[in-house]
Parts: C-alpha cells; sequence; structure tokens
C-alpha cells in the first residue's frame, strides 16, 4: 500500500505543480461526498479564473505605466484638466474625489498629478499636512472613511451552519439509505399499518440525521476556527505620522491622507505617492509581472498597494484604500483559490481510496450472497415467482446493508481528520506564539531534521544595550552609572564627539520622537540594534532632534544584509559634504585609511592601529558583544544625490560592543532538539567570534562540530561541501545566498526536511526553498511573513521547538486515528461479509453499522486526532522525509486487534446461543444485540488502546485530554440508550446485567490483547 501512495498520492508539502494536484484527484474513484472530502482542497477552476484576471490587471497596468513614461517626456505641453470637486466633497472639507485619486495612481497619471499641484497640492486636498500627517479626530477619520471608504477587502461571508447540514447530506450514500428508509416506510405501512410498519424506516432517517448534525456540527466548528486564524495571518501594523506623532498602526485603519514610513521588506498596505526618502526600489512583480524594480521618486511617485519595498525608505501619502486599489480587486479573486491541500491530507485521500475500493467489492457480495440465500429459500419454499411483503422488506434491508457496508468502509473522514487535527493544533499553537500560514507547514514541522535558526533575537532576546567602545583608540566599559552620566563625553576631544553624535543620529534608520503629553517622556523607534546605539548617543548629551536639523540628508542608503554596511551623505551648514557609514566591523575597518587618535587628531591607520582595532573587535566578540565600526569621509570634491556614496578613503570613528544576552531556555530548547533527532545550526551575519560565543553559550557548538563564515563556504566544491555540511554548526557573516544554498544542499544532497528561520527581505528566498519557514512576528519584514510557513509571534527559539512538537503530534495522532478507523473497517467487512456467507444474514444492521461509522469516523477523530503533545514525543527520532506513513507497527496493531475482535464475533455467531443457553423465538435478536453491542464496547476499549501505538501505558494523561474523555462517555451513554431505548429502531433488544458484563469483558479484554501484541517486534 504504502509504494501505491508513493507513487500516486505524493505531492511536496508546498509550491506542488498544478498537474500533480490534479493527478490524485483523477485517482479517488470512489469519493461519497465530494463537496465535504475536498472542501480543504485547492479549487483549481478557480485558480484558473483567479490567474486569467490576474493577467488581464498585469497587462492593464504594464500599459498604464508605459503612457506615463511616454506622458511625462510632454508634461509642459498639457492643458488643463477640467476636474470640478464634487459638492459633497467640498462641504466635507476636501477638494478632491476618491474616483480622481484613484485615477491618478492607478494609471500613473502625471498630467492629472501635476494639475492638482503635485504631491503638495494633492495633500492639501485632503486636509493633510505631510510632515504633521493628519489629525486624529474621531469625527473627521469617520467621515474620511465615509467619503474615501476603509482598508479592507471584501470577504466571503461566513457560511452558517445550515450549509454545512447540506454539504452533508450530499453523501451519495446517505441519499441512498434514504430512498432505502422512503421506500421501507411506503412497503411497511401497507403491510404493518401505523406505527408498527414505519419502525425500520423512522430508524434509518433518525440515524442518517443523527449521522449528517455530528458531521455538520464538527465541521463548523473547523471552519470558525480557521476563520479566526485567518484574521490572525491578517494582523498587519505600519508607522504613521498622525497630529506630528509616529507611531505603529494597524492597516486596516489607514485612511487617505495618513502619513506612511515604510522601509525595506514593507509591504505598500495602500495606494499612495512619495512624499520624501531615498533609494526606494519597489517589486511590483505581484501587480505587473515584471521582475525588474522600480525607482520611486519624486519623479515617477507613483505607490501601488501591495507592491513589496526592496530597498531603501521613504514616507508615502495614502490616496486610495481597500476595494478601489487594485490590489484590493485582485485579492477579491487568489482569496478564492485556497490553500493547496498537505501531503497526509492527500495520502489519506489515497488510503480512503484503496479501501473503497475494497470495501464496494465486499458490499456487492455480500449483497449478492444474502440474495442468494434469500431466493433459495423461496425456491425451497415452493414461492421463486412469487413476492410477499416480507419479502420486499428482507431484500431492502439487504440492500441496505450493502450500502451501510460502503458508508462504513469507505473512510471518507481520514483526509478531514487531518483537518481537524490540523485545526486544532493551530489554534493551540496560537496560544503558543506561532501562527501557522500553511496548512502543510505545521505536519511537516513533526517530520524535520535540522534547523537553521538566527541568531539576533531568536537565540538572543533582541534586548540590546551598548556595553563596551572604543572611540579614539581608547576601550571604555560602560556601566549602569556612566550609561546614565556624561562621564565619557569628557574624556573625548570635541572633535570626536561632535563626529559621534553627528554619525550616531543621522546615519541611523531610527528616531527618537518625544510624546507630546510629557516632554520628558520621549520614545526611541527602530530595530533593537539602532535602538541601543540611539540610547547610547543619548546617554552622552546627544540630542536627536538638534543634531537632524544642523545638517541636511542628502542620500541615504539602508542597511541590508548584502552589502551588511549602510551609509549617508549629509550636507553640512558650512556648505561642505560628509559620508557616514555603520555596519559589521571588519568590513567598514577595511574601507578606512585613517584613525581619530586619542587626541582627537585624524592620523593614518597603520598597521600597528589596524591591528590594535582587530584586536579589539576580536575580544570584544569573543565576550558574545555584537560589534559595529563607526566611520566617515570628507567629499571634498562636492556630492550630488545621484552619485554613489564612497565605498573607501573613511576615517575609522570607533568601535561599539552591543551586549544581546542569550535567551532563558534557549540551551535546555537546542538539547530537547538534540535529543530528537534535530540538528539546530546557528546561521548568522555576525562576527565569526561573537556567534561561537553565543553558540556555545546555547549549546549549538560541540568539540566536533565547525563554525565557519560565508565567503569560505560559498568557494568551496560540490565534494567539499558534501564533507562539509554534516559538520558545520556555524555559520557566520553569511550572506542570504549562503543560506539559500545552505539549505538546499541539505534538502537535495542530504534529503533532510529544513526548516529555517529568517526576518529580512533578503531570507525569502531561503523561507521559499526551505520545507518550513520560520519567519520572525517581531523583527521581521512582511516580505518576509509572506515568503514563511509559521510566524513566530515572539522571535522565541523555545516556540521553533513547540511547533515541532506539536507537528509529531499532528503525525502521531492522525496514525493513531488511522490505526483506529482501518481496525473498525477490516471487523466491520469481514463480520457482515463472513455472516452473510454462513448465515445468510447480517448481524450488524443498516442503523447499528451507521451508528459504528459515527464512533470511528466524527467522533474518532474527535477523540484521538485532538490529543496534545506530551515531552515523550520529543525523545524519538524525527519520521524524516522517507519515513513510511502506515508504518509496520500500525499493520502489527491493526491485524492483531481485527483478529481477536472477528474470532470473538464469529464464535458468538456460531456458538452464542448455545453458550448463553438463548431458546424462543427471540432469540435471534438478543443474539444480534449481544454482537452489536460486544462489537461496538472492543471499538471503545481499542479507542482507548490507540492512544499508544508502542507505549504499554495508555491511560497515561487520559484525563487531562477532556476531549477524549468526554467522545468515550458520550459513545457509551448513548450505546446504552441505544440497546436499552430505541430497540424497536435499532433492531436491538435489552440486555440482562450479565450480557453487559460480558460484552464490556470481551471488549476490555482487548486491552491487554493490544498490550501484548505491542512486546512483538516489527
Amino acid at each position: 500500500m504504502e509504494t501505491y501512495l508513493q507513487e500516486n498520492f505524493e505531492v511536496k508539502s508546498k509550491n506542488s505543480s498544478e498537474e500533480v494536484l490534479q493527478n490524485w484527484r483523477k485517482l479517488c474513484g470512489i469519493v461519497k461526498n465530494p463537496k465535504r472530502r475536498f472542501r480543504f482542497t485547492a479549487n483549481l477552476s478557480k485558480r484558473g479564473e483567479a490567474a486569467a484576471m490576474r493577467r488581464t490587471n498585469q497587462e492593464k497596468l504594464r500599459v498604464a505605466v508605459l503612457v506615463s513614461k511616454a506622458a511625462f517626456q510632454f508634461i509642459q505641453g498639457v492643458q488643463p484638466s477640467d476636474y470640478k470637486v464634487p459638492e459633497e466633497i467640498r462641504e466635507a472639507g476636501f477638494q478632491i474625489c476618491a474616483d480622481e485619486l484613484e485615477s491618478i495612481v492607478e494609471r500613473h497619471d502625471i498630467k492629472k498629478l501635476k494639475y492638482h499641484g503635485g504631491v503638495d497640492g494633492i495633500s492639501e486636498k485632503l486636509s493633510t499636512s505631510t510632515t504633521d500627517g493628519i489629525s486624529n479626530d474621531s469625527d473627521q477619520l469617520i467621515k474620511r472613511q465615509e467619503i474615501y471608504g476603509i482598508n479592507k477587502f471584501i470577504e466571503s461571508e461566513a457560511r452558517s451552519f445550515w450549509v454545512f447540514v447540506f454539504e452533508a447530506l450530499q453523501d451519495m450514500t446517505l441519499m441512498i439509505l434514504g430512498v432505502c428508509a422512503l421506500v421501507s416506510l411506503v412497503i411497511g405501512i401497507a403491510t404493518e399499518g401505523w406505527p408498527r410498519g414505519a419502525h425500520d424506516g423512522l430508524g434509518i432517517v433518525v440515524s442518517i440525521l443523527l449521522v449528517v448534525f455530528v458531521t455538520a456540527t464538527s465541521d463548523y466548528r473547523q471552519s470558525l476556527q480557521f476563520r479566526d486564524l485567518d484574521k490572525e495571518k491578517k494582523k498587519i501594523a505600519m508607522q504613521v505620522t498622525r497630529n506630528g506623532y509616529r507611531k505603529k498602526m494597524s492597516i486596516y485603519d489607514l485612511v487617505p491622507g495618513d502619513i506612511v514610513h515604510l522601509a525595506i521588506g514593507d509591504q505598500v498596505p495602500t495606494d499612495g505617492l512619495f512624499v520624501s526618502g531615498f533609494s526606494v526600489l519597489i517589486d511590483e512583480s505581484s501587480l505587473t509581472g515584471e521582475s525588474e524594480p522600480v525607482m520611486v521618486n519624486s519623479q515617477n511617485p507613483f505607490l501601488l498597494s501591495g507592491t513589496k519595498v526592496q530597498d531603501g525608505s521613504c514616507k508615502m501619502l495614502v490616496t486610495t484604500v481597500g476595494m478601489r486599489t487594485q490590489w484590493g480587486k485582485l485579492m477579491a479573486t487568489l482569496s478564492e483559490g485556497g490553500d493547496d491541500e498537505t501531503p497526509l491530507q492527500v495520502k489519506l485521500n489515497g488510503v480512503a481510496t484503496i479501501i473503497g475500493k475494497i470495501g464496494l467489492f465486499f458490499a456487492v457480495l455480500t449483497f449478492v450472497v444474502l440474495m442468494k440465500g434469500l431466493m433459495a429459500r423461496r425456491r425451497h419454499e415452493g414461492r421463486f415467482w412469487t413476492v410477499s411483503g416480507d419479502d420486499a422488506m428482507e431484500m431492502l434491508e439487504f440492500f441496505a446493508v450493502a450500502v451501510t457496508i460502503v458508508v462504513v468502509a469507505v473512510p471518507e473522514g481520514l483526509p478531514l481528520a487531518v483537518t481537524l487535527s490540523l485545526a486544532f493544533a493551530m489554534k493551540k499553537m496560537m496560544n503558543d506564539k506561532a501562527l501557522v500560514r500553511h496548512l502543510a507547514a505545521c505536519e511537516t514541522m513533526g517530520s524535520a531534521t535540522s534547523i537553521c535558526s538566527d541568531k539576533t533575537g531568536t537565540l538572543t532576546t533582541n534586548r540590546m544595550t551598548v556595553v563596551k567602545t572604543c572611540i579614539c583608540m581608547n576601550i571604555k566599559e560602560l556601566t549602569n552609572e556612566e550609561k546614565d552620566s556624561s562621564s565619557f563625553r569628557s574624556e573625548l576631544p570635541d572633535f570626536a564627539m561632535k563626529l559621534l553624535l553627528e554619525s550616531i543620529f543621522n546615519n541611523t534608520g531610527g528616531e527618537v520622537v518625544t510624546k507630546r503629553k510629557s516632554k520628558r517622556k520621549r520614545e526611541i523607534l527602530g530595530t533593537p540594534t539602532e535602538a541601543a546605539i540611539l540610547e547610547y548617543g543619548l546617554s552622552q548629551g546627544g540630542d536627536f532632534q538638534k543634531e537632524r536639523k544642523a545638517c541636511k540628508i542628502v542620500k541615504v542608503e539602508p542597511f541590508n544584509s548584502e552589502k551588511k554596511r549602510m551609509g549617508v551623505v549629509v550636507e553640512l551648514p558650512e556648505g561642505n559634504f560628509r559620508a557616514h557609514c555603520k555596519g559589521a566591523s571588519e568590513i567598514v575597518l577595511a574601507a578606512c585609511d585613517k584613525v581619530i587618535n586619542s587626541n582627537g587628531e585624524v592620523v593614518p591607520l597603520d598597521a600597528e592601529k589596524s591591528d590594535y582595532l582587530k584586536e579589539t573587535i576580536h575580544s570584544f566578540a569573543c565576550e558574545a558583544l555584537r560589534t559595529l565600526c563607526l566611520a566617515y569621509v570628507e567629499l571634498e570634491n562636492g556630492f550630488s544625490a545621484e552619485d554613489p556614496i564612497p565605498i573607501s578613503g573613511y576615517t575609522c570613528i570607533g568601535i561599539i560592543g552591543i551586549k544581546d544576552p542569550v535567551r532563558p531556555g534557549v540551551r535546555e530548547s537546542v538539547a530537547i532538539c538534540r535529543s530528537a533527532g534535530i540538528r539546530v545550526r546557528m546561521v548568522t551575519g555576525d562576527n565569526i567570534n561573537t556567534a561561537k560565543a553565543i553558540a556555545k553559550e546555547c549549546g549549538i557548538l560541540t568539540d566536533d562540530g565547525i563554525a565557519i563564515e560565508g565567503p569560505d563556504f560559498r568557494e568551496k566544491t560540490q565534494e567539499e561541501m558534501f564533507e562539509l555540511i554534516p559538520k558545520i554548526q556555524v555559520m557566520a557573516r553569511s550572506s542570504p545566498l549562503d543560506k539559500h544554498t545552505l539549505v538546499k544542499q541539505l534538502r537535495t544532497t542530504f534529503g533532510e526536511v529544513v526548516a529555517v528561520t529568517g526576518d529580512g527581505t533578503n531570507d525569502a528566498p531561503a523561507l521559499h526553498e526551505a520545507d518550513i519557514g520560520l519567519a520572525m512576528g517581531i523583527a521581521g519584514t512582511e516580505v518576509a511573513k509572506e515568503s514563511a510557513d509559521v510566524i513566530i509571534l515572539d522571535d522565541n527559539f523555545s516556540t521553533i521547538v513547540t511547533v515541532a512538537k506539536w507537528g509529531r503530534s499532528v503525525y502521531i495522532n492522525i496514525q493513531k486515528f488511522v490505526q483506529f478507523q482501518l481496525t473498525v473497517n477490516v471487523v466491520a467487512l469481514l463480520v457482515n461479509f463472513s455472516s452473510a456467507c454462513t448465515t445468510g444474514s447480517a448481524p450488524l444492521t443498516a442503523v447499528q453499522l451507521l451508528w459504528v461509522n459515527m464512533i470511528m469516523d466524527t467522533l474518532g477523530a474527535l477523540a484521538l486526532a485532538t490529543e496534545p503533545p506530551n515531552d515523550e514525543l520529543m525523545k524519538r527520532s524525527p519520521v524524516g522525509r522517507r519515513g513510511s506513513f502506515i508504518s509496520n507497527v500500525m499493520w502489527r496493531n491493526i491485524l492483531g486487534q481485527s483478529l481477536y475482535q472477528v474470532l470473538v464475533i464469529w464464535i458468538l455467531q456460531a456458538e452464542g446461543k448455545w453458550i448463553f443457553g438463548m431458546k424462543g423465538p427471540d432469540s435471534d435478536i438478543l443474539l444480534n444485540t449481544l454482537i452489536f453491542n460486544t462489537f461496538v464496547f472492543c471499538q471503545v476499549f481499542n479507542e482507548i488502546s490507540s492512544r499508544e501505538m508502542e507505549e504499554i501505558d495508555v491511560f497515561k494523561g487520559i484525563l487531562d485530554n477532556h476531549v477524549f474523555v468526554a467522545v468515550i462517555s458520550v459513545t457509551v451513554l448513548f450505546q446504552i440508550i441505544i440497546v436499552e431505548y430505541l430497540g424497536t429502531y435499532a433492531n436491538t433488544t435489552p440486555l440482562a446485567p450479565i450480557y453487559w458484563l460480558f460484552s464490556v469483558s470481551i471488549g476490555y479484554l482487548g486491552m491487554p490483547i493490544a498490550a501484548h501484541l505491542k512486546k512483538i517486534p516489527v
């Protein structure tokens, strides 16, 4: 079976081709209810429609861009537009309507923009300020939303409970049973009258309704869980200026007139216009299909919703929101395509298909055997050609039994159990600070054999402080007292201090804002590294606003992980230009040829001074400090914004050492991973000595492991990599390409299942390449989050281990459920078929089989597929890429338990009357009730045994799983009600206490048998 599944029902955890997704669907020959079975699979036809619409939109936008470029050349000859402000817009206090704004940005209409006075003119007409933004007045905000709309996309309405009831009724076998029930009612009432003749038919109807409502309730609850998770996925916040104060806000609260701050990795939240910024490159491929990034500046100021900031930073004026944007229109169609199905869903569809075919064969065979027995009896009685009402009812019962065998035999619940387990796990993982974006990631993480983790913020706390400096060649350790005083300031020459503060406050991606309510209360915005340096600058008596006003910023090159440095050019009050550079210490130091000495003089950086600084960097790094070098260069020949920032000739101001402590619990989590067979590797852009010190503290770097730098790694040949990669535990000074190469080699050459963490825009390729991409929720950019499968909301490595634990739990829970369901399948098929062959009747009626189906399907999935994880899961080896889903252990348990149950029921059928001394006209129904009751209790105790596939103690933690206890209790309660009180409809009769004791004892006896089976090695 495993070979057949691997050949025909194998899909990737992500990025499967449409052909592969189409192929397995074609192989699903027997599907009772396509609407339910394929509910959580991708809608390929809708995806086709969305792709066609996307192509149309891309063509429209491409044309608009080309037209705007052509129009720009003839801008001087533009005739005034005849635009008139609608009266309701004027009354609201604005001078431009939503349609006009939409047409300007979407069509890149330079002519209209020029007519309205450019970006400043538009901001004036929107009653906003490009520096202070709009006011926070709630009445004004409501007015803006009424006129220009809200920044939300149209979502499909939540499906009501009755829609799920209707879908559950689409089950073909239940429809056939419904027809059988109707015919049974007609024949029964015609021959036996009301109400006696209606009992059989009503019994089937009630059973069908019970199955439908229980199924619909389970499906409806799943849909609510997924809807809640979808809401969490869409929570995105941006930096916005309102009332002159910069703060974080949800993108759904944005209105036209808002001033949004964009940086590398952000997704543009609305359509808008560029206000100010530097080196802004926008990736518009999601809208236009063009892979080449677009430069956005004052000449080309158009920013479109859904595009991504590839480089640079800027301020944007919001013009168009929500469904008026091109992205909003596109999202409406894209969302209908759904997510790809997970590998387990597809595999279990394969299992359901195989068993369904076997079940259909046995159902037809059972019906033929039963009919043959009836015909033989009628021939013996000499009435072969005449049909009585009783004969018709018996034929109908035979047909109903055959159809119900198909109901039981086709395990439609298998693929849906995966979804149920994933929905349960995803909801719980949200509480554990992990947001799963793609269903498949949850189960794939359970098979992970390798984790490639970032250092900063994941293994460390991301709460950074400057603890050591080497300014003007003098090393200074900062105590808490010195950080809060300016004693260090007096030790530095004025010239050096001026340069240091100028560098800190101008060459930064962060900002210091003063809260309006309290002049003394200030807030530092930016990355933890920027915040630490700004805090250090403030502690030395620096004034952010004063330094910013003293110089005019001419050009900015933001930090990225490729260059590992950032730069800025400022125009000084005297009119001179100066460039400041900050970044990885050894890289920036290599660009320096001069240094400021202890007297504040600029002197050549000779070999002795260079070695001193390198040794300083090394000593800082060995103390697990993150080191940054600050440098500057005077631009004596002038500078224009089009010129590149110099890459050499700098003067070193100093080295800064930043402490980022290791997170509590990381060492223990790494140890857990090691015991679980998962190798943890640190991949960081930091100095190799810093990386090694942190890796040793975390327990990642061991005596037999290797630490390597990215530049060395990328020069290795394929043969050298084959030898080297298994030993690599730390990769320092790595570029995104190095991370991508490592992940690809681990996956393809070594067949590992790899999880990768990332937070930057450039990490997207590695996140995409990995089996599981893990983005950081706090430090991560929107581009990284979009490429990821799971978002770690607290940026904590321990949360990654929790995700792995939940992934294993999902995988094993599904295996438990499959083991349980296949056992019921095998026993139900063999019992009814063997009985039909030997006695000419089926011991389990249609109503009873429907109840059994519900025990093993919906209720079984609820009980076993929602088992929470335990610590023992992380003491097993990972399944890996090539592990068998239906393992030898499962086959041993299934066949052993099935053999026991079939044997017990066969003995009861053959010798039950003699064993219990049953006599009289009611002996048949009494024996069948006893068989039914024994069969159900065998499943109840088998369900408990299935909690552990290899462990003997199946009661461990059972009371902690409230769902399991509730399902077992409800099953037993309903079984008592069916046997004792619903005999008329379920073809049962009340049982004496001795029979109840026997049924429970036989069921319980299955548990020690299961325990002994687990001792058999496979």
